[in-house]
């Protein structure tokens, strides 16, 4: 929750869904019709390209290639996959883009059928071994080289870049102050701070804390969010495909929301000191025994 008011006066609110979720744009003044259009068909290029609950998107051609292919994507891609290239690297493996089978084994698939594949179908799968970002997939520039079908999931950090390139459309619009506010991850532009509730993973009427959030992105990631079955959710580890336990709920700050989208994930997996080597970041981290730590540079607060 947070408190979203950018900055007083004749404020602008724009809500509307996209890649599956629900979006809140506020600035201190109304958006156009034609800047509504704009960023509305700026989500929609970004989805048919990144989304693997679409058949006609580019990552769910990648997906049904039986051998494999050669895959132009658009510009952005580079920066997207070359963090994805820190965050595998940081993670030991952890974080990657190629998880996406292994969700889709456990029923997190494109057609939300919330039932794990049969037992012997993931035994098959895994023998054949687990694809890993490093070693199967080949990039020249924009284009995605690969020998055989691969599922693609920019969950880890997608929304987050999705953010930060409608706060760049709202920034060429003229638009200077204002919140974009992709389901919790969130980008902040101007002088005055929002005041945003990190929410209990398991209480949506509490939070555990406050965040004072200026000029920065803060994004977060729980185990509650995507959540079935026993023990099932969308964090996994892409070493084993097995859920993670001993961390339920994460929150990051960092310049970029595409930055903190990453991090909120890969400190699921990997202590915050390591990750501190590589990236410019601060955090709340919740561990199921309900203990919580929050980085001293961290703008905000914990209540318990």
């Amino acid at each position: 929750m947070s408190d979203v008011n950018p900055e007083a006066g004749g404020s602008g609110r724009f809500v509307f869904e996209a890649i599956g979720t629900r979006w809140q744009i506020e600035t201190d003044a109304p958006l156009s019709q034609d800047l509504r259009d704009h960023i509305l068909d700026r989500t929609e290029r970004f989805d048919v390209t990144y989304s693997r609950f679409r058949p006609d998107s580019l990552v769910s051609r990648i997906a049904s290639a039986p051998s494999g292919g050669q895959f132009d994507f658009p510009g952005d891609a580079l920066a997207l996959f070359g963090l994805y290239d820190r965050l595998h690297a940081a993670t030991s493996g952890a974080v990657d883009p190629l998880v996406g089978r292994e969700l889709e084994l456990l029923g997190y698939d494109a057609t939300y059928s919330l039932r794990p594949a049969p037992g012997a179908v993931r035994a098959a799968e895994h023998a054949r071994g687990r694809p890993a970002w490093a070693a199967d997939v080949d990039r020249d520039g924009t284009r995605v080289i690969t020998r055989r079908p691969l599922v693609i999931d920019v969950g880890a950090a997608g929304k987050g870049y999705l953010v930060d390139l409608l706060s760049a459309v709202l920034r060429e619009a003229g638009h200077h102050r204002f919140v974009v506010d992709g389901s919790g991850d969130l980008r902040h532009s101007g002088p005055r701070a929002t005041r945003v509730g990190l929410e209990h993973p398991f209480d949506p009427r509490r939070v555990i804390g406050v965040a004072e959030l200026r000029g920065r992105a803060l994004c977060a990631s729980g185990v509650n969010l995507r959540a079935w079955g026993d023990g099932l959710h969308h964090v996994l580890d892409a070493r084993t495909g097995v859920p993670v336990s001993e961390v339920v709920a994460t929150w990051v700050m960092a310049e970029e929301a595409v930055l903190a989208d990453g991090l909120a994930t890969a400190l699921f997996f990997t202590e915050a000191r390591r990750l501190a080597e590589s990236f410019d970041f601060a955090y709340v981290r919740m561990r199921s025994d309900g203990r919580a730590e929050i980085s001293p540079d961290f703008a905000g607060e914990l209540f318990t």
